[in-house]
């Protein structure tokens, strides 16, 4: 194994754990809390701060940020975590925040994710696996993020939404309410514009599997009855789609926000 590469001029505090065949480059701050994981990229002027643990093969932009106190006016300098997985592309000014004790006093970020300049992942926030979050996107506080989602540049995430796995949010929305998985939402304020069919097939679910959550997701939001009326129709037709089912789940689970609805429906 490759001892890490740490440049001269790279700050590297006392108790910082750096991994094996990971490159420190110019001008870098490593706190004392901080362990980075083997086979990692810290390209110049990166900032880690706080109790952060980075999984293995990160790669970091200039200017990065990644573990300072959270933007929480009632933080106090209690002890509280930033966990960050595998393999996960971080670009310029990226700021990534610790919990609180107001609430998970952890934030989570799983494998594979990427984000792009300038966008922010505030405390408490849990994001699955394969996330992507481009160009200035705002994630506030106690956000939680499903596997596969896409939030595309500018957009801006109420605290406490959650967005479900395989869901897409178009540029500049205003997410105020919850998505529903495989859901595509556009907008200010935003709205359900129907699903991410395309990402339903790049991630692999075959023809009859993208069929049944459509045609859920049309008896859903089908005006004849009443939402509740309509959950319990689309729990009869599908009872053993997995899927579906999962959809199902994500809205009888609720959350602090109410669900996002297509423009021609009003939640009843």
């Amino acid at each position: 194994m490759l001892e890490a590469a740490v440049h001269p001029t790279a700050i590297i505090e006392s108790g910082a754990e750096i991994g094996q065949g990971s490159h420190v480059g110019p001008f870098c701050v490593v706190g004392s809390r901080v362990r980075l994981g083997a086979n990692s990229i810290l390209r110049s002027h990166v900032v880690l701060q706080g109790h952060t643990t980075i999984g293995d093969g990160a790669n970091i932009f200039p200017f990065a940020a990644i573990g300072n106190d959270p933007q929480h006016l009632k933080y106090q300098g209690e002890e509280t975590r930033l966990v960050i997985g595998r393999n996960c592309l971080i670009r310029e000014h990226v700021t990534m925040n610790p919990g609180t004790v107001q609430g998970r006093s952890e934030t989570t970020i799983g494998d594979n994710c990427a984000f792009f300049t300038g966008s922010h992942v505030a405390h408490d926030c849990h994001l699955g696996s394969n996330v992507t979050l481009i160009n200035n996107v705002m994630l506030a506080g106690h956000c939680t993020v499903g596997d596969y989602a896409t939030i595309a540049g500018g957009s801006g995430i109420h605290q406490f939404t959650r967005i479900g796995h395989h869901a897409y949010i178009g540029g500049l929305a205003a997410v105020e309410g919850d998505v529903i998985p495989f859901g595509m939402v556009l907008g200010n304020r935003a709205y359900l514009s129907g699903l991410n069919v395309i990402g339903m097939k790049r991630a692999g679910f075959n023809r009859d599997a993208i069929r049944n959550v459509r045609k859920a997701y049309r008896m859903l939001f089908s005006d004849d009855l009443t939402f509740r009326e309509n959950i319990d129709e689309v729990e009869t037709e599908f009872p053993d789609d997995p899927l579906v089912q999962d959809l199902l789940g994500f809205i009888r689970a609720g959350g602090d926000r109410a669900i996002c609805f297509p423009r021609s429906v009003r939640p009843a």
